[in-house]
């Protein structure tokens, strides 16, 4: 009996062990590419009537690491063509993102 209950807390560390060691924290490029899209953004131009504006953007990257723009979700025109200027073609660092890979990202233009 004293035997089995070794052989029970031996493999209940050996499980433990096992868990604790997987590295259960993932980045995510999702986080970093809204990070270094907001920096992209900062700094605008638009005046306080289109400061609170809202929009989804959907884009990609391309080979080279860089944002291509599909997409703005937004009414505001000059909303959508300033975001398209800012992001198009910049290029950001992010490991793990697979180019071709669609990312949907919501903005908000804060003054």
């Amino acid at each position: 009996m004293r035997k089995l209950s070794l052989v029970f807390v031996a493999a209940m560390l050996l499980v433990t062990g096992n868990i604790l060691a997987n590295d259960s924290v993932k980045d995510d490029p999702t986080k970093k590419l809204s990070a270094q899209i907001g920096e992209l953004l900062d700094n605008n131009y638009l005046t306080d009537d289109e400061v609170s504006l809202t929009a989804q953007v959907r884009f990609t990257l391309n080979n080279q690491g860089e944002i291509v723009v599909l997409s703005v979700d937004t009414d505001n025109k000059k909303l959508e063509s300033f975001v398209k200027g800012r992001l198009n073609y910049k290029k950001v660092e992010v490991a793990g993102a697979k180019e071709g890979k669609m990312f949907t990202i919501p903005i908000k233009i804060a003054s």
